[in-house]
Protein backbone atom coordinates (compact mmCIF):
# COMPACT_ATOMS: atom_id res chain seq x y z
CA UNK A 1 0.00 0.00 0.00
CA UNK A 2 1.56 3.32 -1.08
CA UNK A 3 1.97 6.38 1.40
CA UNK A 4 -0.74 8.37 -0.58
CA UNK A 5 -3.80 5.75 -0.42
CA UNK A 6 -2.33 5.37 3.38
CA UNK A 7 -3.08 9.16 4.01
CA UNK A 8 -6.10 9.37 2.10
CA UNK A 9 -7.61 6.17 3.94
CA UNK A 10 -6.94 7.95 7.01
CA UNK A 11 -8.40 11.28 6.10
CA UNK A 12 -11.53 9.35 5.03
CA UNK A 13 -11.21 7.49 8.12
CA UNK A 14 -11.18 10.94 10.40
CA UNK A 15 -14.29 12.61 8.40
CA UNK A 16 -15.93 8.90 8.44
CA UNK A 17 -15.66 8.59 12.48
CA UNK A 18 -19.02 9.21 14.32
CA UNK A 19 -16.96 10.51 17.48
CA UNK A 20 -14.82 13.95 17.93
CA UNK A 21 -11.58 13.23 17.09
CA UNK A 22 -8.57 15.86 18.38
CA UNK A 23 -4.72 15.94 18.30
CA UNK A 24 -3.55 18.40 20.56
CA UNK A 25 0.01 19.18 22.63
CA UNK A 26 0.06 19.05 26.78
CA UNK A 27 -0.55 22.94 26.52
CA UNK A 28 -4.07 22.08 24.44
CA UNK A 29 -2.85 23.36 21.24
CA UNK A 30 -5.02 21.68 18.64
CA UNK A 31 -2.79 19.30 15.60
CA UNK A 32 -5.37 17.80 13.69
CA UNK A 33 -9.38 17.55 14.04
CA UNK A 34 -12.18 16.01 12.27
CA UNK A 35 -15.24 17.52 11.74
CA UNK A 36 -17.36 15.95 14.17
CA UNK A 37 -15.05 17.45 17.00
CA UNK A 38 -15.40 20.53 15.18
CA UNK A 39 -19.35 20.30 15.26
CA UNK A 40 -19.14 20.13 19.29
CA UNK A 41 -16.31 22.04 19.96
CA UNK A 42 -16.73 25.31 17.95
CA UNK A 43 -19.79 26.33 19.34
CA UNK A 44 -18.72 26.02 22.83
CA UNK A 45 -15.45 28.10 22.27
CA UNK A 46 -17.22 31.13 22.11
CA UNK A 47 -15.18 34.43 22.44
CA UNK A 48 -12.47 31.93 23.49
CA UNK A 49 -9.52 30.10 21.67
CA UNK A 50 -11.13 27.50 19.21
CA UNK A 51 -7.85 26.54 18.63
CA UNK A 52 -6.98 25.14 21.95
CA UNK A 53 -8.82 22.31 23.52
CA UNK A 54 -8.99 23.79 26.99
CA UNK A 55 -9.58 27.27 26.67
CA UNK A 56 -12.57 25.96 24.08
CA UNK A 57 -13.72 24.25 26.97
CA UNK A 58 -13.09 26.50 29.80
CA UNK A 59 -16.35 27.70 30.57
CA UNK A 60 -17.78 24.06 30.73
CA UNK A 61 -15.13 21.60 31.81
CA UNK A 62 -12.41 23.70 33.51
CA UNK A 63 -10.98 20.81 35.25
CA UNK A 64 -9.72 19.08 32.12
CA UNK A 65 -6.32 21.08 32.37
CA UNK A 66 -5.55 20.20 35.74
CA UNK A 67 -6.90 16.71 35.44
CA UNK A 68 -4.25 16.39 32.73
CA UNK A 69 -2.20 18.20 34.76
CA UNK A 70 -2.00 15.78 37.05
CA UNK A 71 -1.23 12.64 35.11
CA UNK A 72 2.54 11.98 35.55
CA UNK A 73 2.96 8.87 33.33
CA UNK A 74 4.66 9.90 30.36
CA UNK A 75 1.84 7.36 28.19
CA UNK A 76 -1.53 6.46 28.98
CA UNK A 77 -5.61 6.87 29.59
CA UNK A 78 -5.68 9.90 31.52
CA UNK A 79 -9.63 9.89 31.74
CA UNK A 80 -12.18 7.75 29.98
CA UNK A 81 -15.66 9.11 29.31
CA UNK A 82 -15.08 12.48 31.44
CA UNK A 83 -19.13 14.07 31.03
CA UNK A 84 -19.19 17.46 29.79
CA UNK A 85 -22.27 18.79 30.62
CA UNK A 86 -22.64 21.57 28.23
CA UNK A 87 -26.22 23.72 29.33
CA UNK A 88 -26.61 25.05 32.93
CA UNK A 89 -29.03 23.39 34.14
CA UNK A 90 -31.73 21.52 32.07
CA UNK A 91 -34.15 24.64 32.17
CA UNK A 92 -35.65 24.01 28.43
CA UNK A 93 -38.10 21.08 28.73
CA UNK A 94 -38.17 20.84 25.12
CA UNK A 95 -34.87 19.03 24.42
CA UNK A 96 -32.73 17.43 27.10
CA UNK A 97 -29.75 18.68 28.69
CA UNK A 98 -26.35 18.41 26.02
CA UNK A 99 -23.88 15.99 27.20
CA UNK A 100 -20.48 15.37 26.00
CA UNK A 101 -18.53 11.79 26.51
CA UNK A 102 -14.63 12.84 27.17
CA UNK A 103 -11.78 10.67 26.66
CA UNK A 104 -8.12 12.03 26.95
CA UNK A 105 -4.90 9.57 25.74
CA UNK A 106 -1.45 10.50 26.59
CA UNK A 107 0.54 9.41 23.36
CA UNK A 108 3.89 10.60 24.82
CA UNK A 109 5.58 13.23 26.73
CA UNK A 110 3.51 16.26 24.89
CA UNK A 111 0.97 14.50 22.83
CA UNK A 112 -2.93 13.86 23.57
CA UNK A 113 -5.95 12.65 21.86
CA UNK A 114 -9.20 13.23 22.95
CA UNK A 115 -12.74 12.20 21.82
CA UNK A 116 -15.89 13.55 22.29
CA UNK A 117 -19.06 11.82 21.79
CA UNK A 118 -23.04 13.23 22.58
CA UNK A 119 -24.41 11.23 24.94
CA UNK A 120 -27.83 13.27 25.91
CA UNK A 121 -29.51 10.64 25.55
CA UNK A 122 -28.01 7.92 27.38
CA UNK A 123 -27.84 10.34 30.11
CA UNK A 124 -31.76 11.09 30.26
CA UNK A 125 -32.05 7.02 29.76
CA UNK A 126 -29.46 6.69 33.19
CA UNK A 127 -32.43 9.34 34.69
CA UNK A 128 -35.03 7.20 34.62
CA UNK A 129 -33.05 4.35 35.17
CA UNK A 130 -32.21 5.47 38.44
CA UNK A 131 -34.50 6.98 39.60
CA UNK A 132 -37.00 3.58 38.80
CA UNK A 133 -33.60 1.84 40.89
CA UNK A 134 -34.20 4.10 43.95
CA UNK A 135 -38.00 3.66 44.36
CA UNK A 136 -37.17 0.13 44.29
CA UNK A 137 -34.75 -0.16 46.51
CA UNK A 138 -36.92 1.44 48.44
CA UNK A 139 -39.01 -1.11 48.39
CA UNK A 140 -36.97 -4.21 48.54
CA UNK A 141 -33.90 -2.71 50.94
CA UNK A 142 -37.45 -2.05 52.87
CA UNK A 143 -38.17 0.44 55.95
CA UNK A 144 -36.49 1.13 59.33
CA UNK A 145 -39.19 2.67 61.26
CA UNK A 146 -42.53 4.37 60.43
CA UNK A 147 -43.43 7.75 63.66
CA UNK A 148 -46.56 8.98 62.95
CA UNK A 149 -47.50 12.32 65.54
CA UNK A 150 -49.49 15.04 64.91
CA UNK A 151 -48.84 18.87 65.47
CA UNK A 152 -51.02 22.09 65.31
CA UNK A 153 -51.23 24.93 63.04
CA UNK A 154 -48.14 26.34 64.27
CA UNK A 155 -46.01 23.15 64.04
CA UNK A 156 -46.17 21.83 68.07
CA UNK A 157 -46.76 18.32 68.86
CA UNK A 158 -50.17 17.30 69.93
CA UNK A 159 -49.16 13.63 69.79
CA UNK A 160 -46.18 10.72 69.11
CA UNK A 161 -46.31 7.03 68.73
CA UNK A 162 -44.09 4.88 70.33
CA UNK A 163 -42.30 4.80 66.91
CA UNK A 164 -41.14 8.34 67.05
CA UNK A 165 -39.15 7.65 70.57
CA UNK A 166 -37.34 4.31 68.65
CA UNK A 167 -36.55 6.44 65.77
CA UNK A 168 -35.77 9.96 67.08
CA UNK A 169 -34.61 8.94 70.51
CA UNK A 170 -37.10 11.52 72.25
CA UNK A 171 -39.27 10.13 74.65
CA UNK A 172 -43.13 10.58 73.49
CA UNK A 173 -44.29 11.66 76.77
CA UNK A 174 -41.10 14.70 77.18
CA UNK A 175 -41.87 16.37 73.26
CA UNK A 176 -45.64 16.87 73.62
CA UNK A 177 -46.15 20.54 73.37
CA UNK A 178 -42.84 21.25 71.61
CA UNK A 179 -42.20 22.97 68.14
CA UNK A 180 -40.87 19.67 65.93
CA UNK A 181 -38.96 22.03 64.19
CA UNK A 182 -36.33 21.82 67.65
CA UNK A 183 -36.68 17.83 66.93
CA UNK A 184 -36.30 17.46 63.94
CA UNK A 185 -32.51 19.36 63.34
CA UNK A 186 -32.67 18.96 59.43
CA UNK A 187 -29.49 19.77 57.62
CA UNK A 188 -30.12 23.17 56.21
CA UNK A 189 -27.29 22.85 53.79
CA UNK A 190 -29.37 19.62 52.13
CA UNK A 191 -31.69 22.36 50.37
CA UNK A 192 -34.93 21.01 52.08
CA UNK A 193 -38.17 23.01 53.05
CA UNK A 194 -38.23 23.81 56.61
CA UNK A 195 -41.36 22.56 58.50
CA UNK A 196 -43.38 25.72 58.62
CA UNK A 197 -42.78 25.99 54.82
CA UNK A 198 -44.35 22.38 54.55
CA UNK A 199 -47.03 23.53 56.73
CA UNK A 200 -47.96 26.60 53.87
CA UNK A 201 -47.73 23.58 50.71
CA UNK A 202 -49.24 20.86 52.56
CA UNK A 203 -52.31 22.75 53.54
CA UNK A 204 -52.59 24.38 50.19
CA UNK A 205 -52.27 21.32 48.59
CA UNK A 206 -52.93 18.96 51.47
CA UNK A 207 -50.10 16.93 51.40
CA UNK A 208 -45.92 17.58 50.68
CA UNK A 209 -43.30 14.85 50.82
CA UNK A 210 -39.64 15.72 51.10
CA UNK A 211 -36.23 13.62 52.23
CA UNK A 212 -32.84 14.50 53.25
CA UNK A 213 -30.60 13.79 56.02
CA UNK A 214 -31.78 14.04 60.20
CA UNK A 215 -30.06 13.72 62.94
CA UNK A 216 -31.54 11.84 66.25
CA UNK A 217 -31.46 12.78 69.77
CA UNK A 218 -27.69 11.53 70.07
CA UNK A 219 -26.46 13.45 66.92
CA UNK A 220 -26.72 10.45 64.59
CA UNK A 221 -27.49 10.91 60.95
CA UNK A 222 -29.94 9.46 59.32
CA UNK A 223 -32.38 9.42 55.62
CA UNK A 224 -35.45 10.37 56.63
CA UNK A 225 -38.36 10.98 54.38
CA UNK A 226 -41.54 13.49 55.92
CA UNK A 227 -44.77 13.08 54.58
CA UNK A 228 -46.76 16.22 55.82
CA UNK A 229 -50.73 15.42 55.25
CA UNK A 230 -53.09 18.56 56.64
CA UNK A 231 -56.12 17.58 58.99
CA UNK A 232 -59.39 20.00 58.82
CA UNK A 233 -62.55 19.52 61.37
CA UNK A 234 -66.11 18.99 59.52
CA UNK A 235 -66.36 21.66 56.51
CA UNK A 236 -63.23 23.64 57.13
CA UNK A 237 -61.59 24.31 54.41
CA UNK A 238 -58.02 25.67 56.28
CA UNK A 239 -56.50 22.97 57.76
CA UNK A 240 -56.64 22.62 61.50
CA UNK A 241 -53.90 20.41 61.94
CA UNK A 242 -51.13 18.10 60.26
CA UNK A 243 -50.40 14.48 60.80
CA UNK A 244 -46.76 13.81 60.13
CA UNK A 245 -45.19 10.18 59.10
CA UNK A 246 -41.39 10.23 59.46
CA UNK A 247 -39.45 7.03 57.74
CA UNK A 248 -36.09 5.81 57.98
CA UNK A 249 -35.06 4.94 55.06
CA UNK A 250 -31.76 2.83 54.64
CA UNK A 251 -28.81 4.15 52.49
CA UNK A 252 -25.49 3.06 51.68
CA UNK A 253 -23.40 6.45 53.46
CA UNK A 254 -20.28 5.83 52.19
CA UNK A 255 -21.23 4.91 48.35
CA UNK A 256 -23.83 7.53 47.77
CA UNK A 257 -21.88 10.06 49.39
CA UNK A 258 -19.28 9.33 46.83
CA UNK A 259 -21.37 9.21 44.08
CA UNK A 260 -23.16 12.69 45.33
CA UNK A 261 -19.25 14.18 45.50
CA UNK A 262 -18.37 12.89 41.73
CA UNK A 263 -21.83 14.08 40.20
CA UNK A 264 -21.69 17.81 41.93
CA UNK A 265 -18.71 18.90 43.04
CA UNK A 266 -15.84 20.41 40.42
CA UNK A 267 -13.25 18.52 40.34
CA UNK A 268 -10.36 21.38 41.18
CA UNK A 269 -12.00 23.46 43.74
CA UNK A 270 -14.16 21.21 45.81
CA UNK A 271 -17.23 23.87 44.72
CA UNK A 272 -20.09 22.58 43.34
CA UNK A 273 -20.19 22.60 39.57
CA UNK A 274 -22.10 24.05 36.82
CA UNK A 275 -24.75 21.21 36.35
CA UNK A 276 -25.42 20.87 40.01
CA UNK A 277 -25.73 24.66 40.79
CA UNK A 278 -28.22 24.91 37.70
CA UNK A 279 -30.57 21.88 39.06
CA UNK A 280 -30.25 23.83 42.25
CA UNK A 281 -31.24 26.87 41.10
CA UNK A 282 -34.21 24.93 39.64
CA UNK A 283 -35.57 23.79 42.50
CA UNK A 284 -35.25 26.82 44.51
CA UNK A 285 -37.60 28.32 41.51
CA UNK A 286 -39.76 25.95 42.37
CA UNK A 287 -39.62 26.91 46.21
CA UNK A 288 -40.04 30.82 45.27
CA UNK A 289 -42.76 29.71 43.23
CA UNK A 290 -44.93 28.10 46.00
CA UNK A 291 -43.45 30.41 48.97
CA UNK A 292 -42.24 33.85 47.39
CA UNK A 293 -39.28 33.56 49.26
CA UNK A 294 -36.44 35.78 48.38
CA UNK A 295 -33.48 34.00 46.36
CA UNK A 296 -30.57 35.92 44.81
CA UNK A 297 -27.95 35.39 42.85
CA UNK A 298 -23.99 36.59 43.04
CA UNK A 299 -21.59 36.14 40.00
CA UNK A 300 -18.46 37.07 40.37
CA UNK A 301 -15.10 36.77 37.96
CA UNK A 302 -11.18 37.51 38.57
CA UNK A 303 -10.22 40.16 37.19
CA UNK A 304 -7.02 39.81 35.16
CA UNK A 305 -6.98 36.22 35.80
CA UNK A 306 -5.87 35.46 32.19
CA UNK A 307 -2.39 37.35 33.52
CA UNK A 308 -1.84 34.99 36.53
CA UNK A 309 -1.94 31.69 34.32
CA UNK A 310 0.57 33.61 32.17
CA UNK A 311 2.52 35.09 34.53
CA UNK A 312 2.67 32.41 36.92
CA UNK A 313 1.70 29.43 35.64
CA UNK A 314 -1.73 26.98 35.83
CA UNK A 315 -0.52 25.11 38.75
CA UNK A 316 -0.14 28.81 40.72
CA UNK A 317 -3.56 29.78 39.15
CA UNK A 318 -5.21 26.56 40.32
CA UNK A 319 -3.92 27.19 43.84
CA UNK A 320 -5.88 30.47 43.83
CA UNK A 321 -8.96 29.27 42.03
CA UNK A 322 -9.14 27.08 45.41
CA UNK A 323 -8.32 29.38 47.79
CA UNK A 324 -10.98 32.11 46.11
CA UNK A 325 -13.81 28.83 46.73
CA UNK A 326 -12.78 28.12 49.96
CA UNK A 327 -12.76 31.93 51.35
CA UNK A 328 -16.16 32.69 50.06
CA UNK A 329 -18.16 29.14 51.02
CA UNK A 330 -17.16 30.05 54.49
CA UNK A 331 -19.44 33.26 54.04
CA UNK A 332 -22.51 31.50 53.03
CA UNK A 333 -25.55 31.35 55.11
CA UNK A 334 -26.58 27.68 55.74
CA UNK A 335 -28.88 27.41 52.39
CA UNK A 336 -26.47 29.00 50.12
CA UNK A 337 -24.66 26.97 47.47
CA UNK A 338 -20.90 28.56 45.93
CA UNK A 339 -20.23 27.10 42.41
CA UNK A 340 -17.31 27.06 39.76
CA UNK A 341 -19.48 28.01 36.83
CA UNK A 342 -16.23 28.30 34.49
CA UNK A 343 -12.90 28.95 34.24
CA UNK A 344 -12.20 32.09 37.01
CA UNK A 345 -15.91 32.77 37.15
CA UNK A 346 -18.03 31.61 40.19
CA UNK A 347 -21.54 31.66 41.40
CA UNK A 348 -23.35 32.07 44.64
CA UNK A 349 -27.00 31.36 45.47
CA UNK A 350 -28.89 32.69 48.18
CA UNK A 351 -32.31 31.43 49.39
CA UNK A 352 -33.95 33.67 51.55
CA UNK A 353 -31.80 36.61 50.71
CA UNK A 354 -32.73 39.43 49.11
CA UNK A 355 -30.85 42.08 47.11
CA UNK A 356 -29.65 44.03 49.69
CA UNK A 357 -28.06 41.09 51.66
CA UNK A 358 -26.81 39.31 48.80
CA UNK A 359 -25.05 43.02 47.86
CA UNK A 360 -23.81 42.97 51.82
CA UNK A 361 -22.41 39.43 51.13
CA UNK A 362 -20.76 40.07 47.80
CA UNK A 363 -18.86 43.02 49.51
CA UNK A 364 -17.52 40.34 51.98
CA UNK A 365 -16.57 38.38 49.15
CA UNK A 366 -14.96 40.93 47.36
CA UNK A 367 -12.91 41.70 50.29
CA UNK A 368 -11.75 38.45 50.98
CA UNK A 369 -10.93 38.11 47.83
CA UNK A 370 -8.86 40.93 48.37
CA UNK A 371 -7.07 39.88 50.82
CA UNK A 372 -5.75 36.95 49.78
CA UNK A 373 -2.49 36.01 49.34
CA UNK A 374 -0.05 33.16 47.65
CA UNK A 375 3.21 32.66 47.47
CA UNK A 376 5.28 31.97 44.52
CA UNK A 377 8.62 31.69 42.99
CA UNK A 378 8.22 35.33 41.99
CA UNK A 379 7.00 36.63 45.02
CA UNK A 380 3.62 37.38 46.91
CA UNK A 381 0.38 36.74 44.52
CA UNK A 382 -2.87 38.96 45.05
CA UNK A 383 -6.08 39.02 43.00
CA UNK A 384 -9.04 41.08 42.67
CA UNK A 385 -12.97 39.81 41.96
CA UNK A 386 -15.59 41.93 40.33
CA UNK A 387 -19.38 41.06 41.12
CA UNK A 388 -22.59 41.56 40.16
CA UNK A 389 -25.68 40.63 42.18
CA UNK A 390 -29.59 39.90 41.34
CA UNK A 391 -32.82 38.88 42.59
CA UNK A 392 -35.46 36.36 41.37
CA UNK A 393 -38.35 38.92 42.00
CA UNK A 394 -36.35 41.47 39.61
CA UNK A 395 -36.38 38.79 36.92
CA UNK A 396 -40.02 38.12 37.27
CA UNK A 397 -39.35 34.41 38.41
CA UNK A 398 -37.15 33.76 35.37
CA UNK A 399 -33.76 31.99 35.58
CA UNK A 400 -32.56 32.75 32.50
CA UNK A 401 -33.33 36.80 33.52
CA UNK A 402 -31.95 36.28 36.77
CA UNK A 403 -28.70 34.99 35.32
CA UNK A 404 -28.65 36.93 32.63
CA UNK A 405 -29.21 40.10 35.24
CA UNK A 406 -26.69 39.15 37.37
CA UNK A 407 -24.27 39.31 34.40
CA UNK A 408 -25.14 42.34 33.13
CA UNK A 409 -24.12 43.45 36.76
CA UNK A 410 -20.70 41.82 36.76
CA UNK A 411 -20.00 43.86 33.19
CA UNK A 412 -20.75 46.90 34.84
CA UNK A 413 -18.24 46.78 37.35
CA UNK A 414 -15.85 45.54 35.43
CA UNK A 415 -16.46 48.44 32.86
CA UNK A 416 -16.24 50.72 36.02
CA UNK A 417 -12.62 49.65 37.68
CA UNK A 418 -13.00 46.21 38.49
CA UNK A 419 -12.54 45.15 42.10
CA UNK A 420 -16.28 46.42 43.35
CA UNK A 421 -19.68 45.19 43.13
CA UNK A 422 -22.12 46.31 41.05
CA UNK A 423 -24.99 47.97 42.97
CA UNK A 424 -28.74 47.50 41.34
CA UNK A 425 -29.47 51.05 40.64
CA UNK A 426 -26.08 51.57 39.35
CA UNK A 427 -26.33 49.26 36.22
CA UNK A 428 -30.07 50.38 35.81
CA UNK A 429 -28.29 54.40 35.12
Amino acid sequence: MSDISSEEQLLEFLYACPVGLIECDIAGEIALMNPHAMQHLLPLAGARDPGNLFAALEQHAPELRSIVASYAPSTGRICDGHRIFVDLGSRRRTAPPKVLACTLMKLGPDRLMATLSDISQQVVQEERLRQADTWFATLLDGVNDYAALTITQNGRIESADPCFTRQTGHDCADVLGRDLTELLHTEATGGDLRLEEQLVIAGRDGWHLQEGWQQRADGERYWCQRLVVARSEGDERRASGFSVILRDVPRREEAAEDVRRLLTCDHLTGAANRRHFGQVMEREQAHWRELRQSLSLIVLDLDHFKSVNDTHGHPVGDILLCRVAEVCTALLPPRGIFARLGGEEFGALLPRYDNDQAMTLAEEMRTAIAALEVETPRGQLTVTASLGCASLDEADGSIDALIALADKRLYVAKQAGRNQVCHHQASAA
